[in-house]
């Protein structure tokens, strides 16, 4: 017993081939025309008292090229329907009024027809089909050696005007789906511009809740730290009442920032960290963790174990970090890596070398990922992870180069400032 799979396999890919073939499609429909038209010459409806016979006659050289004509202009059927339907109603009407009896070269006008109706809109489908209806069928009634009512002519009427039904029908059964998947993207465009809009909105409404929160209780704290400073010496109760109302005012801005914040978290995100930041004292732990993930890697320092700003120090750890990951990434199994620390002058230098074959410093599609050369934020590629160094370093007023290396390989060098704009840590090592 055949697979039922593999046949439908089979049918769906003859189905596209036809689809990306329509020439050829419509050749073979109109080799079936043919012979369907050249079998049906050979049966008379009044052969015999007891009905229709086969065989009793047989068609006349000039109906086989009536035929042959009007089959071949199917194979224009999609490029020139109009044109088509002429070409096939006139060999149709010559047939007509040519040979007796008739051999069924209609069939070829009726299949242009419902081409025409299936391709075109409504108003030209009727005038069209109209004109064939009359034209075919008259001529049949009058020109014939049948009465006008035999079921010849009226089988003629009735086959066009079915084209001309059948034709409407399929165009406007793609009309309504090609409407329906237009109103679907459009809806899901519409739900992602909604969608968009209302975290904006979102964003909007805890930013001013945000800014309400921290200027009125910012606002209580410098009064009260006012008055505590104006009464210190003379009232000591009074400022200590103050004190008082200054912590109980910052107390209440943390709780009501919290919560506001809060509404930002999702069930499942974890809780804030309690452990301190990481920097470069943790180092040797970080390339441990690399090593057992399988990427060798070779440490140079040179920085005295200086104490460096706590925000240097973060962004240097997180620069070697990112530098690291995207070598396990995308420099292929067998890289290796080299890492070096140094302190020179007023600076620290933070260099990662790798000799991968694919050498990148980006995911696929970043700067610097495969296909792209090393490029900075605003170059094109669209990726994070040269963005992210870049962002940490120009923060610090530092710089950052990231290219690939001559012979193979890639390097990341950042050259961090020791006194660097770090807010509270920016007071000199």
């Amino acid at each position: 017993m055949p697979d039922v799979t593999s046949i439908g396999s089979g049918l769906s890919r003859s189905r596209e081939w036809l689809r990306a073939h329509p020439t050829a499609f419509d050749a073979g429909l109109a080799l079936g025309v043919l012979a369907c038209m050249i079998t049906g010459s050979f049966a008379d409806p009044h052969g015999s008292p007891n009905g229709p016979t086969f065989g009793t006659r047989s068609p006349s050289a000039i109906s086989v090229a009536f035929m042959v004509l009007g089959a071949a202009a199917l194979v224009l059927r999609r490029s020139r329907p109009q044109a088509v339907l002429a070409a096939t109603g006139a060999v149709t009407l010559a047939e007509l009024l040519l040979e007796d009896p008739r051999a069924p070269v209609a069939m070829s006008a009726v299949i242009a027809l419902y081409t025409v109706a299936s391709r075109t809109d409504r108003p030209t489908t009727w005038r069209l089909g109209l004109a064939t209806m009359t034209v075919l069928t008259g001529t049949a009634m009058f020109f014939g050696s049948s009465p006008w009512y035999s079921q010849e002519n009226i089988g003629l009427f009735a086959w066009t005007g079915m084209a001309a039904a059948a034709g409407d029908a399929v165009r406007s059964r793609r009309a309504f789906v090609a409407a329906i998947e237009e109103r679907a993207e459009r809806a899901e465009r519409t739900r992602e511009e909604e969608a968009r809009r209302r975290v904006a909105e979102e964003r909007l409404r805890i930013a001013r809740d945000l800014h309400d929160v921290v200027a009125h209780h910012i606002a209580l704290v410098n009064v009260q730290a006012g008055v505590a400073a104006h009464v210190m010496d003379k009232r000591p109760d009074q400022a200590k009442e103050a004190l008082a109302h200054v912590r109980e005012a910052s107390r209440s801005a943390l709780n009501e920032l919290r919560a506001t914040v809060g509404l930002l978290r999702q069930s499942g995100d974890p809780e804030a960290p309690t452990e301190p930041a990481p920097g470069l004292g943790v180092l040797d732990e970080l390339l441990d963790s690399f090593r057992k993930a399988g990427l060798p890697v070779e440490l140079a320092r040179a920085d005295d174990d200086g104490a460096l700003p706590a925000a240097v120090d973060l962004a240097a750890y997180r620069i070697i970090q990112e530098a690291l990951t995207n070598v396990r990434k995308h420099a292929g199994t067998d890289a290796r890596a080299e890492v070096s620390v140094v302190r020179v002058g007023r600076t620290v230098e933070i260099t990662v070398l790798d000799d991968g074959a694919t050498k990148t410093a980006g995911a696929p599609g970043e700067p610097g990922g495969p296909g792209e050369p090393a490029s900075g934020p605003g170059e094109p590629g669209g990726g994070h992870g040269l963005v992210g160094m870049r962002e940490r370093v120009s923060a610090l007023g530092g710089t950052l180069t990231a290219a690939p290396r001559y012979g193979g390989g890639f390097r990341v060098q950042a050259i961090l400032p020791v006194t660097a704009r770090t807010g509270a840590d920016g007071e000199d090592a």
